[in-house]
């Protein structure tokens, strides 16, 4: 089969892409890089107008008429890629508003290509997008990523935490979409929930790892306990970095001698991979009831990861608390605990490390899940 992969997000396409590729199939990815991360791309679209005077003059020509000259670009060059971009045997598109543009213009853009290919369209939800930043905003669970907002505590990175999807004219792209996709695929168990019932949902795929490009290390404790923190600046307080902290202050003062701690900020995806490779202990991300991409390629990797695990996602692949990943509470103290549970006892993190690999060699597998979406597809085309 020829795939087109539209749009790209935390190398899951890349890992998907790889696996379909590995099956026989052929697929490109067509997208602008991902901010910093700079994941690979087939085919790039250039985001223009980014820094300097051209932003500025961007954005005061949107200020007086609503023109947003990125929008515009995007687009032009979506319709100069009519080639490349047509004739696919089907498309995925990797979230509403996979081009970052106006909700007209990628409703525009969705048309383009959906039409160039047959309409044969599905979507992921993997990022916010209309039916997960509504789940979340209307409190239907304990806890979610728009926690750090609802509580006032984050009050300078509002545009990370997907609110424009609240607006409606992204509700009007959202209906759009659904109308015209043969079906939505949630990537783990933080957006399953809320597209569980819908007509066009098809289940869930666990994100693909392509675990041949992770080297597993076997934890081996020399002096301290290396416990590594990698921070995304923008998403500061929707990753509960701040509660991080706290607990790092915690146990550094009481467990100076054992620990030592490496925090970093906003590195390329090349650089991130590698910069925790020595660490025990990774801390991923709280409010998540799974796992992100950061936290599955630790894991991979045999790090013991704070990051989503809560019950739900246990029951789903009836685990055990505490047995491949630390559940990440949007809790101080709760977080000092666990690592110094850790600490004191150094031989869980091998335990634990072992069992994270293993999770991942079951459950995200980049063939398997590539096999599992060639299998969804192809049941729903």
């Amino acid at each position: 089969m020829k795939i087109l992969l539209v749009g790209e997000y935390s190398r899951l396409h890349n890992s998907l892409k790889e696996g379909l590729e590995m099956l026989g199939h052929n697929a490109t990815i067509v997208a602008p890089y991902d901010g910093f991360k700079k994941y690979d791309v087939d085919i790039v679209i250039k985001k223009k107008y980014q820094k300097g005077i051209s932003r500025r003059i961007k954005n005061i020509i949107f200020k007086i008429s609503g023109i947003d000259l990125v929008s515009l670009s995007i687009k032009r060059q979506i319709l100069n890629l009519k080639t490349q971009l047509s004739n696919y045997d089907l498309v995925q598109f990797i979230n509403e508003a996979s081009f970052g543009c106006l909700a007209k213009t990628e409703r525009e853009i969705f048309d383009l290509i959906s039409n160039w290919n047959k309409n044969k369209t599905f979507l992921l939800s993997c990022g916010t997008d209309y039916i997960s930043v509504n789940f979340a905003n209307d409190g239907l669970i304990r806890h979610s990523y728009l926690t750090p907002f609802k509580n006032g505590m984050d009050k300078k990175s509002l545009s990370s935490y997907g609110l424009k999807y609240l607006k409606p004219e992204y509700k009007i792209l959202h209906e759009h979409i659904y109308s015209a996709i043969t079906g939505v695929i949630a990537s783990d168990i933080d957006y399953q929930l809320p597209l569980k019932g819908h007509s066009k949902f098809l289940g869930m795929i666990p994100n693909p790892v392509n675990t041949d490009l992770l080297t597993y290390n076997t934890p081996i404790i020399k002096d301290k306990i290396i416990i590594f923190h990698g921070i995304n600046s923008d998403n500061y307080f929707k990753k509960g970095n701040d509660i991080f902290e706290g607990a790092l202050g915690m146990i550094q003062k009481k467990y100076s001698e054992k620990i030592e701690i490496i925090s970093v900020r906003s590195l390329p995806y090349n650089e991130y991979i590698n910069a925790y490779n020595n660490c025990h202990i990774l801390l991923d991300q709280i409010y998540a009831y799974d796992q992100g991409y950061n936290a599955l390629e630790a894991m991979a990797k045999g790090k013991v990861v704070f990051t989503g695990a809560e019950r739900e996602w246990l029951d789903y692949y009836n685990l055990d608390e505490d047995l491949v990943a630390i559940n990440a509470l949007p809790d101080i103290n709760y977080i000092a605990k666990k690592l110094e549970w850790l600490i004191t006892n150094p031989d869980k993190i091998k335990t634990i490390s072992e069992n994270a690999k293993q999770f991942i060699e079951d459950h995200h597998n980049y063939i398997k899940s590539a096999q599992t979406y060639l299998n969804t597809w192809i049941k729903n085309l």
